[in-house]
């Protein structure tokens, strides 16, 4: 089946082409793609050859893992379904993960691609009400939910974000919607200015933001979410965690190195810091992170900064890569269909 893809064809190397997708199964469903969103960071990482798949970092010996497709999350409407397919009937609007294609380093796991050749328990209906380029990042807000809802925190109690993309946006609403006193420390003015509404922002300095938010006067951090990776960050806040605090590891830590795990905690372990290693999705969390942004409590819509027709996909790279611009959330827009 021919279908249109963004393909990474080498490090930094991005065109959008015609490529090949297997023929739907019977309990496969075809999805017209409208709105696909960019993971800056995890895709960026593919594009600089830093992944060879999830976390999985590339060594030297290696194969490129080039051509490939990269991207997991996308809205469109059902084109035709398969003879098994009982949840989906054509016309029905869907957020879609993964598709299969053909021809790339990797052919289960394609996000940029439409038509696209999706599993039926890969997708789910979108709710009524809001425009559905707002389901279009859900994966990526899921992550970003599963960060802020993992801790333990009280109302009132603080919550220190480190990062300021989607990940760190969405997992600082997350903590602001549960009563948390948030502050976000980030690098970028215009990314901060977007979350005023949910906490205090400051821009990260030397020392992580550590002396500025001291000087806040919030008190002991119960929570601190690492969505930049950063491991110097975890050592800077350290003295300023509460005992029995939590962090949240969510930033991409390329490997340097053999560990020694027991000398590289023990700092950690005289505070009694538990830790929540944060990846991938369920399909539990992506059933609650729609319901909070159908129902308001997750802002996405306000964290596009920019939307570019798909065939633009390598100036929309060349845009998150220079950040020759504010550059946050960018969404492709797809063309109407070929057939």
């Amino acid at each position: 089946m021919k279908s249109h893809a963004v393909v990474f064809t080498a490090r930094n190397q991005v065109v959008y082409r015609e490529i090949e997708c297997p023929e739907p199964g019977p309990e496969d469903v075809v999805v017209e793609v409208h709105h696909s969103w960019i993971s800056n960071g995890t895709e960026g990482s593919f594009l600089r050859g830093e992944r060879l798949s999830g976390d999985v970092a590339w060594q030297p010996g290696d194969p490129a893992p080039f051509p490939m497709v990269a991207g997991y999350q996308k809205v469109g409407r059902v084109r035709s379904v398969g003879p098994a397919v009982t949840r989906f009937a054509p016309g029905d609007w869907v957020f879609a993960t993964v598709s299969r294609v053909s021809g790339m380093f990797e052919n289960k796991y394609a996000g940029h691609v439409s038509p696209s050749v999706c599993e039926q328990r890969s997708l789910m209906p979108l709710p009524p009400g809001l425009d559905p380029v707002a389901y279009s990042g859900l994966v990526l807000a899921q992550v970003g939910y599963n960060c802020g809802s993992r801790s333990p925190v009280q109302p009132g109690e603080t919550a220190i974000v480190m990062g300021d993309g989607l990940v760190g946006q969405w997992a600082g609403q997350t903590l602001a919607n549960r009563g948390a006193k948030v502050v976000m420390i980030g690098r970028h003015a215009d990314r901060l200015a977007r979350f005023q509404k949910y906490g205090r922002t400051i821009l990260a300095g030397t020392d992580n933001g550590v002396a500025a938010t001291q000087a806040l006067g919030l008190g002991p951090v119960q929570v601190l979410v690492e969505t930049a990776g950063s491991q110097r960050a975890l050592s800077d806040w350290l003295p300023q965690m509460q005992r029995n605090g939590h962090m949240v590891i969510a930033g991409f830590y390329p490997r340097a190195g053999e560990t020694n795990l027991l000398q590289a905690l023990q700092q950690f372990r005289n505070h009694e810091i538990s830790f929540d290693l944060v990846s991938g999705w369920t399909q539990a969390r992506l059933d609650e992170t729609m319901r909070w942004i159908a129902e308001g409590r997750l802002e996405t819509l306000g964290c596009i900064s920019h939307r570019l027709p798909v065939e633009r996909a390598a100036e929309a790279w060349a845009l998150i890569t220079t950040k020759r611009e504010p550059v946050l959330g960018v969404v492709l827009d797809w063309p109407a269909s070929r057939a």
